[in-house]
């Protein structure tokens, strides 16, 4: 076939090379590849499954059994256990501790002695032992491939017929039927396809890792999380022995579900109790200092935020906020010099998430305001209160979601009080826990925490 030249960002496909792509404007993206045929994509497919239209009454649905990985945060992660035949990405920074997760998982997935086959196409048979003995990993079961064609891989998987598989990495694996080098569009959809109709076939789980990009993406078409049942990413933030393993997309659980893990010399450990981990190191009142409380998932986690507000001697004041949207922290700025009076177009404004922590929902709002207040007044907030509640443009505070959940994860790490939205309280009548403080707008809220 003829070939045809093919953007590696988005995808879009020209007849001739061009310097930038006119889709996605990326510069130097486009490679020569040849186009799969219309017979090769058929014989790709999993041709043995019905096809006829069935009414939905007339199915049987059964709770589909899950395989235990012994890592309870990652169980929780994928819903409660691996599925039967799912197919995971797993993405992340390099040496963020993918390759130590899955190998550390993988003996867990072995049934009955059963064997379970990881695939390297970056390191020898040899470096992957070299890491699982620092792991203290001797199975006898876990059996090793250092390959990077696939049909050889699922030659391998189909003499072998393991519990589960892991392929390390889909950037590297490629088919011979195709012209196109590893890690092309071309490649990684069609090896994403053959490995996802391998995982349905045999009901075997399989597990890929995934390449990301300096943006943080997954390497590759987007087309390649739509493919796959679970889309998990690895985080950390450099200088920090904690990881987050967060689930993106996942079609037998929760989204957004995260598991926590400290990375130590023997491996990663989990963390059942991230809140009491980040606030660890928070023993005295200091100003500029709050706690907020978000929710991961299902799980809440209690967090540290601080702000540091300075005079500047520039014309333009400095904000800078590492953790939180800047946008969201410029607009609750503004909001504090229409509502409060606080003059801060001379001051610099510094704003951070203790531990390395994200925070995108606006449920932290109220904490951030109370912390710059605490900051420029010079007034600490006491280490036993929560703050939580959204801000509006009129400085008025709106409700937040799970506020009882927020509150007994509060109330276990020996918290006394917690200003929250007034519209909040009715929901939590025969709360006990802790004393609950309602606000409706940000100078109720100055005054109950700082008067």
């Amino acid at each position: 076939m003829k070939a045809v030249f093919r953007c590696q960002q988005c995808g879009h496909e020209s007849p001739r090379w061009h310097g930038r792509c006119p889709e996605c404007a990326s510069w130097n993206s486009f490679k020569e590849e040849v186009p799969i045929s219309t017979t090769h994509r058929r014989g790709s497919g999993r041709s043995n499954l019905e096809t006829k239209p069935v009414p939905i009454r007339d199915l049987q649905f059964n709770v589909e059994p899950r395989i235990l990985t012994g890592i309870s945060e990652f169980d929780r992660v994928l819903g409660g256990g691996v599925v039967y035949g799912s197919v995971t990405l797993v993405g992340g920074d390099p040496g963020i501790g993918k390759t130590t997760l899955l190998l550390q998982t993988l003996p867990q997935l072995s049934q009955e002695g059963s064997a379970v086959l990881y695939v390297s196409g970056e390191e020898s048979t040899t470096q992957v032992k070299m890491r699982g003995h620092r792991l203290g990993i001797d199975n006898a079961f876990l059996y090793l491939l250092s390959e990077t064609e696939l049909e050889s891989i699922l030659q391998s998987a189909q003499e072998l017929n393991p519990a589960a598989i892991v392929v390390d990495s889909i950037q590297t694996t490629f088919s011979t039927q195709l012209t196109s080098t590893p890690g092309s569009i071309t490649q990684v959809q069609e090896v994403a396809a053959q490995l996802m109709a391998f995982a349905k076939q045999r009901d075997i789980p399989v597990f890929i890792i995934g390449h990301v990009t300096k943006e943080g993406a997954i390497a590759g078409p987007r087309l390649l999380e739509h493919i796959v049942d679970t889309v998990l990413y690895f985080e950390g933030a450099r200088g920090h022995s904690h990881r987050i393993l967060r689930a993106v997309k996942n079609r037998f659980g929760a989204t957004n579900e995260i598991g926590v893990f400290e990375m130590t010399e023997s491996g990663l450990q989990e963390v059942g109790n991230p809140s009491a981990l980040f606030l660890e190191d928070r023993s005295r009142e200091s100003a500029g200092s709050v706690v907020v409380a978000m929710m991961e998932g299902t799980r809440p986690i209690l967090v540290e935020v601080q702000a540091l507000v300075a005079p500047t001697h520039f014309a333009n004041p400095k904000r800078v906020a590492t953790g939180v949207e800047s946008n969201r922290v410029s607009i609750l700025l503004a909001v504090l010099e229409k509502h409060l009076g606080l003059r801060l177009s001379g001051q610099d404004v510094y704003i951070n998430v203790v531990g390395g922590m994200r925070i995108d929902e606006t449920a932290s709002d109220l904490g951030i305001v109370a912390a710059v207040i605490s900051s420029i007044r010079e007034l600490p907030i006491d280490t036993k209160t929560l703050v939580c509640g959204e801000v509006g443009l009129g400085g008025e505070i709106r409700t937040v979601s799970a506020a009882d959940i927020r509150i007994r994860e509060a109330a276990k790490l020996g918290f006394k009080r917690c200003a929250l939205p007034e519209g909040n309280l009715s929901l939590l009548e025969n709360q006990q826990h802790i004393a609950l403080v309602g606000v409706k707008h940000v100078g109720e809220a100055q005054d109950a925490l700082f008067l």
